[in-house]
């Protein structure tokens, strides 16, 4: 029994000792994740996870605006390559819109029409969203505004050049790790953190900015909290005002925040999959909602043509890519959540899940988004053809 309490007492020494370390070292965020993440039997950010941090809302709109269901809605089920895919990669949502219409739709582990997921990264093409509807109220001057403008920390050196415009290109030239996996990394660091303010500030440039895309979570929060600077607003009342509520969201949505109440806005929101097609559907008719200009076209335009020709994947704010000879542009998120729009063919469609397939190939474009457009476009063909019959 002495040598079961000494073994105990040692134990408790220890891991107070690893406690003391992570505080002296500044690495204390590593207790919650270890607290939100592993504790929930995950290895990196999942799905539900907003419900274990502080959250902001994204207030839905007074006058909803249901998606109109297409006339043979959900006529010919999934394929079988596809239903094989959603249960290899944990899917929970998949939905296609075709011509303003949802023509097929499954829902999977329990989630429904009205079930809230975590966005990851396609908050990015959202926040991009707001950098455009705050050119177009003039809060902020164009593209090539300084970021030096919102925050003097960035006034020196490389920084110095660094625009607004840089930062949703990704070609800021910022210093930061995009490891996901590694629990040392700023990206944790920053999913993880009750300052997140702090970390942004403290970023330095080691490459001259507006000259090479790099894909960076730190530009999509710097831009975030430049937005907040020129509107006055939180980031979640001029997403509301300016998208949320015109484009007759049905439900609120939640954005994770630091304890300090700034939005994690690389990442974390917590919304449905007929929402988040809302966004597809604004950037596939050039801004117009229902025939109202709410983002200016040529900033849409822009926004889903790349910015460098060495790096034809990333435009400002949206992933790019070609299907069948045809322009493809789309949201996309950690763990395969996509928003994918064919504009050729006034085609959405939304997959959230629990797991992506990684490219194998080289391509930034993982192997599962091809199957979802594949399998689609076979859906489609097919209940054309029974339509019809």
């Amino acid at each position: 029994m002495k040598k079961v309490k000494k073994i105990l007492s040692g134990l408790v020494i220890v891991i107070s000792i690893l406690i003391l370390a992570l505080y002296i070292f500044k690495k204390d965020y590593l207790l919650r994740a270890v607290r939100i993440t592993y504790f929930n039997g995950h290895s990196t950010a999942f799905l539900d996870d907003y419900k274990y941090f502080d959250t902001a809302t994204i207030q839905k709109s007074n006058q909803p605006q249901p998606w109109p269901i297409a006339k043979d809605y959900n006529l010919v089920k999934p394929t079988e390559r596809l239903e094989k895919t959603h249960q290899q990669t944990g899917t929970v949502a998949f939905l296609i819109i075709k011509n303003d219409s949802i023509w097929n739709e499954n829902y999977y582990d329990n989630y429904s029409k009205n079930s809230k997921s975590n966005s990851f990264s396609m908050a990015k093409s959202i926040v991009t969203s707001a950098l455009g509807k705050a050119i177009m109220d003039g809060k902020i001057k164009n593209l090539d505004q300084k970021v030096a403008d919102f925050f003097p920390e960035f006034s020196k050196g490389k920084s110095a050049a660094m625009t607004v415009g840089d930062l949703a290109s990704m070609s800021s030239g910022l210093e930061w790790d995009e490891a996901y996996y590694d629990p040392f990394s700023v990206t944790t660091q920053a999913y993880f953190d009750e300052d997140l303010s702090k970390i942004i500030l403290g970023l330095k440039n080691n490459s001259a900015p507006g000259k090479a895309y790099k894909y960076l979570s730190g530009n999509t929060q710097l831009l975030a909290m430049c937005i907040e600077k020129a509107t006055g607003k939180p980031l979640t009342e001029y997403v509301s005002e300016s998208f949320w509520k015109p484009m007759g969201a049905e439900s609120d949505a939640f954005w994770q925040t630091d304890k300090k109440g700034l939005v994690k806005a690389f990442c974390c929101i917590a919304s449905n999959a007929r929402d988040f097609a809302r966004f597809g559907k604004i950037y596939l008719d050039n801004g117009k909602w229902n025939g109202k200009q709410i983002l200016d076209s040529n900033f849409v335009a822009k926004s889903v043509h790349p910015r460098f020709k060495e790096s034809p994947q990333y435009g400002y704010g949206w992933w790019l890519s070609e299907f069948q000879n045809k322009k493809v542009f789309y949201m996309r998120g950690h763990l395969g959540q996509y928003v994918i729009v064919v504009p050729e063919d006034n085609l959405i469609i939304v997959r959230l899940g629990h797991h992506d397939i990684k490219s194998t190939n080289g391509t930034p474009h993982n192997v599962d988004f091809y199957v979802y457009l594949e399998e689609t476009y076979k859906i489609l063909q097919e209940q054309s053809s029974q339509s019809k019959n």
